[in-house]
């Protein structure tokens, strides 16, 4: 590192974390960059090996090739649904609209609330479909990447379906949005 790069990196104006001051500057810059990044929210589905109805609201969701169609998806590997993900071989990914807000929420909230209710049905492998989102898919896991303590999940599409259109829900600041005007 010559002397400019060390004095821009001294000089830069990271904000402490509110919710944790003594935080270090690295992992304040991260947290900030990301929350002023706006991610697409999608919801990742499957079953525990007892059969039960699993899953979680996911911000980092990516197309990784379109032949064969993969995706990505990453997530701690201390999470509830974890054990569910290396036990299954398939997973729903749904893509979540406006109107898809409450799901997004209660995916996100308590794992023994995310599936009480009818916000959902049986679809194919029995795994669980949500209701009224923009679109759906069906997919294998072809591979689970561990990184330190979380993993990368690549999927392979092998079906899917469209709902109805909706304006795209956003994770931005810390809170769900549509986006605004086209610019």
């Amino acid at each position: 590192m010559n002397d400019t790069t060390a004095s821009r990196i001294t000089d830069a104006s990271t904000p402490p974390l509110a919710s944790d001051p003594n935080a270090p500057l690295d992992l304040a810059a991260f947290k900030h960059a990301f929350r002023r990044h706006a991610a697409g929210v999608a919801a990742v589905t499957t079953l525990t090996a007892e059969g039960k109805p699993v899953g979680f609201t996911a911000t980092s969701l990516a197309s990784l090739s379109a032949v064969p169609p993969l995706a990505t998806f990453n997530m701690a590997r201390s999470a509830s649904t974890w054990p569910a993900i290396v036990e299954n071989d398939h997973v729903i990914i749904h893509m979540l609209g406006a109107r898809s807000r409450a799901v997004a929420e209660k995916l996100a909230g308590p794992n023994e609330q995310r599936f009480v209710g009818d916000h959902w049905h049986v679809g194919p492998y029995g795994l669980p479909v949500l209701n009224d989102v923009t679109s759906w898919m069906l997919g294998r896991i072809v591979e689970r990447v561990s990184v330190h303590n979380s993993a990368i999940v690549v999927v392979q599409i092998e079906d899917g379906g469209i709902g109805a259109d909706d304006d795209a829900l956003l994770y931005h600041e810390r809170a769900y949005r549509i986006p605004g005007e086209a610019v």
